[in-house]
């Protein structure tokens, strides 16, 4: 697999992962709760559907594996990202007020997007 298309595969379902993750986010975050759960919710509705589709078609190969092991790197993975994400957004919102905060997060996502496929390609979904 090359480096190209492993980038234009995590790019694709990326976007994708981010409307959802966003829009969630916006929306709860709005009208429904705080911006730090809100954030961790709409984080974990992308995380479900970027594992299954990274792991089916963008990182999919002969050594490489969707199953217990790849899913529970994905989970350690998620779950420092998500910490670090959440951490960027609150303190946005600490500083400069929600919707800085709501404005500013797609930055945050795009760091933890560019840690997560350094990960993915490179730890997560290799075989065990």
């Amino acid at each position: 697999m090359t480096l190209r298309r492993h980038l234009g595969g995590y790019a694709a379902i990326g976007l994708l992962q981010w409307l959802v993750e966003y829009g969630l986010m916006l929306a709860l975050s709005e009208w429904v709760m705080p911006v730090e759960p809100a954030n961790v919710i709409g984080r974990l509705a992308g995380a479900t559907l970027g594992f299954w589709l990274n792991g089916k078609w963008t990182f999919a190969a002969d050594d490489t594996h969707l199953g217990r092991h790849a899913a529970m790197r994905f989970f350690v993975m998620w779950i420092a990202l998500t910490v670090l994400n959440t951490w960027i957004v609150a303190h946005l919102d600490d500083v400069f007020g929600l919707r800085t905060a709501q404005l500013l997060k797609p930055g945050a996502d795009l760091l933890s997007g560019g840690i997560g496929f350094l990960l993915s390609r490179h730890w997560v979904y290799r075989k065990a």
